[in-house]
């Protein structure tokens, strides 16, 4: 088999869009489950959607996520530049090689006589109308510096087909496509041309991209073909959908990766999930390292039908990701989240990590799953109520009051010491454990959802603070049952 070639060519027009990222995680995973090669190219040559710093966000993504391209601006493989606004030279020598050949030629129409093509429903298709010019009035208008466009020559009529690796044999009659322009006014090339040219260049054999360019791809084939080259291999993948009508958008700020990493997702689960978008593994398994999703990795498993993205789904595998970490790794991973929490500086990192650990799906949710620790107040005595424990107010207060007694004397004020001490307790008043803890736990924290259980939060708020806010709502208790 010939060595594998594989590139992402992404624009610096903004963020990462969550299905740029997946076309270029299968074109990684592609190259590197086959030994070959994945290069990053920076198609710049539309300068009106340039964006300042993107092409910084493009290093940084792939970075976090775990791709490493082997070639690119940055790494020289012998087939730079990497970046097409810098090989824009290359373009018109190729274009005019294509004019030679006939494969393209010369348009000097104005925009008032394109314009004026408008047809059916107003949709503009190019008529060959320069085609006609002669070799001579060419020259003389290209000499007189006549503004000009190079457009290719697509043959009027006849099929263009060729076979994907994911949606089969593709046929696209030629009189469906249009003599598009290669060569801009500007002398920079469009995207139609500057791909093809790069690709060859660049000795690119397999292109993986979005199944938007099923129906273009045989322009690009012409090309290919006019020059003389080999096709490369294609693989075009289906859209990622916002749901069963909208496909997700960068336009409406859609599924931007570094928003969902300010979120508190890691990129690790983010990659995971976005793999599974489109693409599944004979064993069905969902939770997969870069090394299992590359050793996976298959053009079988490549679904033709769109994927919806299920923000939902992705938060579990998240949590899933967290629930593996050590309390060091997640500190590491979550100081962000915790220096702007009610823990910062007053409570023990670790301590809190192994409680937020199996509670929370993605990292922000740490600072409301912790705000308890610092803001206690009137709260709705009604929470006291449970109906699986029977436990009633009149029950809570009888609980909490026991709890107040013994409590002071505890003097080792561990998770350990208060589990002994309640355990006891429950067992003289022959009530179940849960009799116990649960109101407890509501009554120094005073929020239905907390990190830990009632000793565990005891043990991080200290006996004095305990003690006040179980007094607090001892009386809190006795107000709305009097």
């Amino acid at each position: 088999m010939e060595k594998v070639r594989t590139r992402f060519a992404p624009s610096p027009t903004g963020f990462m869009h969550i299905g740029n990222l997946r076309t270029c995680l299968y074109a990684y995973l592609y190259a590197k489950k086959h030994g070959g090669t994945f290069v990053l190219r920076i198609e710049d040559t539309d300068r009106e959607r340039y964006v300042e710093g993107a092409v910084d966000v493009i290093y940084r993504t792939l970075e976090t996520a775990g791709i490493s391209h082997d070639e690119g601006p940055d790494k020289d493989g012998g087939f730079g530049p990497y970046i097409q606004s810098e090989r824009k030279p290359l373009y018109l020598e190729y274009a005019k090689k294509l004019v030679e050949t006939g494969g393209a030629y010369y348009c000097f129409c104005s925009k008032e006589r394109l314009a004026s093509l408008g047809g059916e429903n107003g949709v503009h298709k190019y008529d060959k109308h320069c085609l006609s010019l002669s070799e001579e009035e060419v020259e003389a208008r290209l000499a007189a510096g006549e503004p000009y466009v190079i457009r290719q020559n697509v043959p009027a009529e006849g099929v263009s087909e060729y076979d994907d690796m994911v949606f089969g044999h593709i046929a696209v009659p030629n009189a469906d496509m249009e003599d598009n322009i290669l060569i801009k006014s500007d002398g920079m090339p469009t995207y139609n041309f500057a791909n093809v040219v790069d690709d060859h260049l660049m000795k690119i054999n397999y292109v993986i991209r979005g199944m938007e360019y099923l129906s273009s791809t045989p322009k690009y084939n012409l090309l290919y073909d006019s020059f003389g080259w080999e096709r490369p291999h294609y693989m075009h993948l289906p859209p990622i959908m916002k749901d069963a009508q909208r496909k997700l958008s960068k336009r409406y700020g859609d599924a931007n990766f570094e928003d969902f990493l300010a979120k508190g997702y890691l990129p690790e689960a983010v990659v995971n999930y976005i793999a599974l978008l489109g693409w599944s593994p004979k064993n069905d398994r969902e939770k997969l390292s870069m090394d299992e999703l590359v050793e996976l990795f298959d053009v079988d498993g490549i679904s033709k039908s769109p994927s919806i993205f299920d923000e939902a789904k992705m938060r579990w595998l998240n949590g899933e990701y967290i629930k593996e970490m050590t309390p060091e790794k997640f500190v590491e991973r979550a100081r962000g989240f915790l220096d702007k929490s009610a823990v910062a500086g007053k409570y023990d990192y670790l301590k809190i990590a192994k409680l937020l650990i199996p509670r929370v799906e993605i990292l922000s949710e740490i600072p409301e799953k912790v705000e308890c620790l610092r803001s206690f107040g009137k709260f709705d005595p009604t929470m006291f109520e449970h109906k699986k424990m029977k436990i009633t107010m009149p029950l809570a207060l009888e609980a909490l009051q026991k709890c107040a007694e013994l409590l002071p004397s505890v003097d080792e004020w561990t998770d350990e010491s208060l589990k002994a001490a309640l355990n006891a307790l429950a067992e003289r008043e022959g009530k179940k454990t849960g009799q116990i803890y649960l109101p407890l736990r509501l009554a120094i924290t005073g929020v239905a959802t907390t990190p830990g259980g009632a000793t565990e939060m005891a043990e991080l708020l200290g006996k004095e603070e305990s003690l006040k806010r179980l007094d607090f709502s001892v009386a809190l208790l006795k107000e709305a049952l009097s």
